[in-house]
């Protein structure tokens, strides 16, 4: 896939971006690049390839799931400016 001048202006109007012609002509060149590549990656055959969700094929040590610290609640609305019935009152901001 090549892309002309006048994809690239139409996708930089429908982006709201101000271009120049050569900043056009710039992008039109790397945007080519980067189809190119992608045309390349996919003619090589991965018929036989399993897929990965990972380059390395490694499992994630995980913590054990349990409670370490204490509940702090009423330390913590102790200190708060405002309470009651055990929520933090804040000032109205929208009206």
């Amino acid at each position: 896939m090549s892309l002309s001048t006048q994809d690239v202006e139409k996708v930089a109007r429908l982006a709201r971006l101000a271009m120049t012609g050569e900043e056009i002509e710039t992008a039109r060149a790397q945007l080519n690049g980067i189809f190119d590549l992608i045309a390349e990656m996919q003619a090589v055959d991965t018929s036989g390839v399993e897929p990965m969700s990972h380059s390395q094929d490694l499992s994630q040590r995980l913590r054990e799931d349990r409670v370490t610290e204490s509940d702090q609640r009423d330390a913590f609305q102790r200190i708060a400016p405002q309470v009651e019935a055990g929520l933090y009152l804040v000032p109205k901001v929208i009206e």
